[in-house]
This record gives structure tokens, C-alpha cells and sequence, in this order.
């Protein structure tokens, strides 16, 4: 391990090109599924900055990205990072602020923000890149850089996988023996830390339509109201998680969103609910998503709709349950290449606060993946924060309009730790 640490220290490349380039896709995210000046800017710098042995294919499900450095026999690993961005008005007040503004998929015009950090991500795996072909000499194997879209709605890898990402009559990418993904979070910055097993949740999203007879505000007899339907259901949902899943268990059921009008005195005839639901377990999901249709069904007979709810599904993740060996020898190398301080490496990180479809990158072709995490908050921030107390009231989440990575050590500790991952496997013994 002592020699992953030596190599990564030697052929780090100067991180300050990188920052800039950081500056540049912070100041310019794009939407899921419409990232393509950030893929045209990511297969540019692969090629041009960095080397022109890269073999690079695009377009892939869309505006995926896989990018294959072959140099002599061995494993193959995996290292992915996303790239699209959030529909987030940014209040960071930084100077490389986002100001961009796209159309959605529903055709509404949206402020959009890397509000997730992504842009960190993509520029951390193309400066470990570079770390790594300057290191060439000293490993053996391919590298498999996959850049993908649309993570935020779900659909980003499983899209890759069935535009033929590994197939060999299509894109004939090599299934890659390791895969490795991160992400940056409201950690302080300098810290990495990996966790074997559980890593995150499930994800299951979902609109509803509550369909009513709308009308005069002062007639209601005349009327099936869908807001008052809408908020018994709501209401009722919430006892899902207090009243039918174990305590030990854990599961998030919110109602993010009720659409129904905008007018004091017109009654719409439809009310409209977008749901989120976090699980732990397979049996809990599949619990919670026959008692969601229970009850919105239930709701809506008793307030006496015109017709039966809509049920659309607009988002599922999978668990992220990181392989036990592979995560072990990611402990070993971390351990030994983070030492300096102590403190900076956990084997016991936090899980991930929201959701991933990385793992469907490595179980479309049943091969074991882990995936680590690492800080991106101010460390004086943090330390200030920690010590008022109120981490939970001031740190910035992701998709929080406020939310940014330092970009220092943030973006030193996330190149380490995706160049340091492969080198695990890669490395000459």
C-alpha cells in the first residue's frame, strides 16, 4: 500500500488547471438527459489535456460517456462519475455562480444548479485520469471511465446498460472485473471515508392524480373537491412508516410536492401529489408501496371521485450494498494512504442521505462495486458549526440552493481516492 501512496503523491497532477475547469462546470450544469456541452467538454479534455490514447464512445443512452485506457493484461476497473445537474435556483453568491436557465422535460423554463455536487465529481475522475496514465509504468490492466447522465432521475446507468454499453454488437465496452463511485457530501472537507454493506437507500417516486369535479369556491355541494381529498390522503400517508413498519426498520415516506389550482375562489378538478419513499430493505419497499396505493385508493373512494387515482412512477433506485471484500481492500489502501491524518479516513462513513443508481453499473453484469464518500464544507465552517452545535441548521445538503464544495481539499482528497481505488487492483505488485 505504501506504494499506491508513493505513486499517487508522485504523479498527482498541478490541480490548478482543474479547479478552473471545476469553475467552468459549476458555472454551466445541465438538466438530466441534456448534458451535452458538459459530455462534449468531458471527451475534449480526455483526449486533448490529457492523452490521445484514450478511447473514447460516446453518446451512450443518450449523453453517457465511456472512456477505455488499455495498458497490457490485467483487470479491469471501473471508475464512474455523474454529471447532470438540478432544477435549483443557486443563492451561493460565489463568483462562478450558476446563472443558466434550461426547459425541462415537461417544457418549463428552470434555473439549474449543480446542487448536488457532480461537477465536483466529474472533475475529480478526469484529474485522476491523468494521475493515472502519467503513472502508466507502474500498473498493468484497462481503465474504464464512465461519465453519466441522468443520475438524478434514475434512469442515467440503467440507460447506459441497455443502449449496449457492454454489449458487443453495440458499444463492446469490457465488463470490467471492480466498480468504484463517490460522492461528495456535507462532510468536512478533507475527510474520506468508505462503509462495507448498506450504503443507501432504495428510491421509489411517484405522481399521483386525485381526480375531482372542480367549480365555484361558494358551491361546494356542487363540487368534489380534490384539495380536500388530496390532504386526507396526505395526511394518512404519513402514518405509514409510524404504524406499519417495524421501529427497527427504517423508511421515509414524504409528499414533496400538492399541485391543485392558484385561484382563492375556483376548486380545480384535479389535485396532483408527488411522493418520495426511502427504504432499507427489499420487503419494507415492496410493503409500503402496496399500502401507498391502499390508502390514496381508499382516500379517494371516500371522497367520492369521479374516477380512480393515476398512479405514475417517475424514478426508482436500487439499495447500494457495497461489496464486503472489495470495500476491505479499499480500507486497507485509504487507511494507508490517508494516515497522515488520522482523522481524515473512517470505515465507518455516513450512509448516503439519498439514493444511487451507480450499483446498476456493475449488477447488470454481476460484478461487485463500492462506493465511498468524501467531504466537500468549508472546514471552518464545519468547525464553527460543530461547535455552536448546529450542523444539522447551518451545513448546507445536497440540493440545498446553497450548496457548494470548497473545491480545496475537496478536490485533492476526491482524486486521491478514485486514483488510489484503482491502483488497488491495478497496481504492479
Amino acid at each position: 500500500m505504501a506504494a499506491i501512496h508513493e505513486l499517487v503523491e508522485k504523479h498527482r497532477p498541478d490541480l490548478t488547471n482543474y479547479k478552473e475547469l471545476y469553475k467552468h462546470f459549476h458555472a454551466n450544469p445541465e438538466l438530466s438527459n441534456q448534458e451535452h456541452k458538459t459530455a462534449a467538454t468531458i471527451a475534449k479534455h480526455l483526449t486533448d489535456n490529457i492523452s490521445s490514447d484514450f478511447d473514447v464512445r460516446t453518446a451512450i443512452g443518450g449523453t453517457g460517456i465511456a472512456a477505455l485506457y488499455f495498458n497490457g493484461s490485467g483487470p479491469t476497473v471501473l471508475l464512474r462519475a455523474d454529471f447532470d445537474a438540478l432544477p435549483v435556483e443557486e443563492r451561493t453568491g460565489l463568483p462562478y455562480a450558476s446563472k443558466k436557465r434550461m426547459v425541462d422535460a415537461d417544457g418549463v423554463e428552470k434555473p439549474v444548479m449543480h446542487a448536488c455536487g457532480h461537477d465536483m465529481h466529474v472533475t475529480s475522475l478526469l484529474a485522476a485520469a491523468e494521475l493515472l496514465v502519467s503513472a502508466k509504468e507502474s500498473w498493468n490492466g484497462t481503465l474504464l471511465l464512465i461519465f453519466q447522465p441522468a443520475e438524478e432521475r434514475g434512469t442515467g446507468a440503467q440507460a447506459m446498460v441497455d443502449d449496449g454499453l457492454y454489449s458487443p454488437q453495440k458499444h463492446a465496452v469490457p465488463v470490467p472485473d471492480i466498480c468504484l463511485g463517490a460522492h461528495v457530501m456535507p462532510f468536512r472537507a478533507g475527510v474520506i471515508g468508505t462503509r462495507r454493506g448498506l450504503c443507501a437507500t432504495s428510491a421509489d417516486s411517484l405522481r399521483i392524480v386525485l381526480h375531482g369535479r372542480g367549480g365555484h369556491a361558494s358551491m361546494p355541494h356542487h363540487l368534489i373537491d380534490p384539495v380536500v381529498m388530496a390532504a386526507s390522503t396526505i395526511l394518512k400517508l404519513q402514518t405509514i412508516v409510524s404504524r406499519e413498519v417495524d421501529p427497527w426498520d427504517t423508511a421515509v415516506v414524504t409528499v414533496a410536492s400538492i399541485q391543485a389550482g392558484d385561484a382563492e375562489n375556483i376548486v380545480v378538478d384535479d389535485a396532483r401529489l408527488a411522493v418520495d419513499v426511502r427504504c432499507t430493505n427489499p420487503t419494507t419497499r415492496e410493503k409500503i408501496r402496496k399500502s401507498i396505493k391502499r390508502i390514496v385508493d381508499a382516500e379517494s373512494l371516500a371522497g367520492n371521485a369521479v374516477k380512480e387515482p393515476t398512479y405514475t412512477i417517475t424514478r426508482t433506485f436500487p439499495l447500494t450494498v457495497n461489496d464486503e471484500d472489495v470495500t476491505a481492500r479499499l480500507e486497507e489502501t485509504f487507511s494507508a494512504h490517508f494516515s497522515v491524518d488520522k482523522q481524515n479516513y473512517t470505515t465507518e462513513v455516513a450512509k448516503l442521505g439519498g439514493s444511487e443508481d451507480f450499483p446498476i453499473l456493475a449488477t447488470a453484469v454481476g460484478k461487485p462495486y463500492s462506493f465511498f464518500m468524501y467531504g466537500g464544507t468549508d472546514p471552518k465552517m464545519w468547525d464553527r458549526c460543530e461547535a455552536e452545535g448546529t450542523l444539522g441548521e447551518k451545513v448546507p445538503i445536497n440540493h440545498s440552493s446553497l450548496f457548494y464544495p470548497v473545491i480545496m481539499p475537496t478536490l485533492r482528497v476526491a482524486v486521491d481516492g478514485y486514483a488510489a481505488g484503482a491502483l488497488t487492483w491495478l497496481v504492479k505488485k
